[in-house]
């Protein structure tokens, strides 16, 4: 006879659908719930960091290239009225009525300069008009408004000085985004550029991607072959290098550029020592010029690019290279058909990394350059600290996070290319 042997209910595996097996599944679930959310907890305060004092001022600056409201909120009955204006003309005695209660009212508020220095940014003549009107029509009570202000000022009886004003009163706007390309809306509605005489921006955002590109390129022709002298040096004695790549993170940045101003002015270290090997006669002129400012910024950010491919060749075997040598290959060929591909990748991260740095640079070029070297992060510092035009620094700003993004796309497309065909 064979024994049958019965399992208890209680002792059997819970299947696919039982309520032990469900209850597991909830609970599991529960403690992945418990530790993400200890996780974001953990992190919150970093979170908070960031967003309050690095993405919330960012946005904030972006936004002021299409905000307009100093004339919307200091004179709103005008605004109202000049944007059912069709713009032909000069508009009616209502809304030179409305002109004179609302200069009144924004003088007496403490308003009427911040609207003057806004429309100063349309036109440089509008503040001396705006403060000249308004101290007419502070005790006026005409019968009729209209000839009384083109009296006070004749200037009040021309279409542009109007449509000047209706730009003005008019939230969003896109003026600021064309001023920073040097361009603006005609008369007639359409867009167009600026006179050759009068473009600014153009020719400083074409100035600051050449320049980061220069720097780009010499700190790969710099960088590059230290960084394979320290990925294949002994440890030791690269360990012992690798200090000097470091130590100039430790130097204040602003240290770093005045040492170059003092090296390289005419009286400096560098033409004294060229005028005593007889390389020159005369010092050469290597401060306040494009010259200076090349030598400074790659300076700076060659460490960006030596850590960046640095990071990449040591991850590189030398086994590549040696079976490309067993085959037949020159060493010479081999090191560039096999192993500058496989570094590729630490290259687009170097390249991309100085660019996008060079691109912001400030204190360099300040201090370092000349006149024809202004790079578009002085203009918009001159903007905010001197003009205190916020709206045209956010929109040089916001093109400036348009170009670096334009080229993180670039350098990714690039990089991811060379993975797919080296890896």
């Amino acid at each position: 006879m064979t024994a049958t042997i019965h399992t208890p209910v209680s002792a059997r595996a819970p299947g696919p659908g039982s309520p032990a097996r469900a209850n597991g599944r909830a609970s599991y679930q529960r403690a992945q719930r418990r530790a993400s959310m200890r996780a974001l907890l953990m992190a919150l305060p970093l979170i908070v960091f960031l967003l309050s004092t690095f993405i919330a001022p960012i946005a904030l600056l972006l936004a002021r290239s299409v905000q307009n409201h100093e004339v919307p909120d200091s004179m709103p009955a005008l605004s109202r009225a000049l944007d059912a204006w069709d713009g032909h003309g000069v508009p009616d005695e209502r809304t030179f009525a409305l002109l004179a209660a609302d200069l009144r009212n924004a003088q007496q508020n403490e308003q009427l300069g911040t609207v003057a220095r806004r429309m100063n940014f349309a036109q440089p003549e509008f503040r001396s008009l705006l403060m000249k009107t308004a101290r007419g029509v502070r005790d006026a009570a005409p019968p009729a408004w209209k000839p009384a202000l083109i009296g006070i000022d004749e200037r009040w009886n021309s279409p542009e000085i109007w449509r000047l004003l209706k730009r003005a009163a008019t939230s969003p706007t896109p003026d600021y985004l064309l001023a920073a390309v040097d361009a603006q809306v005609t008369p007639q509605g359409s867009v167009a550029s600026l006179p050759a005489n009068a473009s600014v921006y153009r020719e400083a955002f074409m100035r600051t991607i050449s320049i980061s590109a220069v720097v780009t390129l010499l700190c790969l022709l710099l960088g590059y072959p230290v960084a394979w002298l320290l990925a294949n040096l002994p440890e030791k004695s690269s360990n012992r290098l690798m200090l000097l790549v470091i130590v100039p993170f430790w130097t204040s940045l602003l240290v770093r550029t005045t040492a170059w101003y003092v090296l390289l002015q005419p009286g400096g270290v560098v033409n004294s020592l060229l005028m005593s090997l007889g390389i020159t006669t005369h010092p050469v002129p290597l401060v306040f010029n494009r010259t200076g400012v090349l030598i400074g910024m790659t300076h700076v950010l060659l460490p960006y690019m030596i850590l960046a491919i640095y990071s990449v060749m040591k991850s590189v075997s030398p086994v590549y290279l040696r079976a490309a040598k067993s085959l037949g290959a020159h060493p010479f060929t081999a090191f560039v058909r096999v192993y500058i591909p496989q570094t590729l990748p630490g290259v687009g991260a170097g390249c991309f990394l100085v660019f996008v740095l060079a691109l912001g640079y400030y204190i360099t070029p300040a201090l370092l350059g000349g006149a024809g070297d202004e790079m578009i992060s002085q203009l918009i510092a001159n903007q905010t600290n001197t003009q205190l035009n916020w709206g045209l620094a956010g929109a040089l700003s916001a093109y400036l996070v348009i170009f670096t993004a334009i080229f993180y796309f670039i350098f990714n497309r690039i990089v991811g290319i060379d993975r797919l065909r080296f890896g």
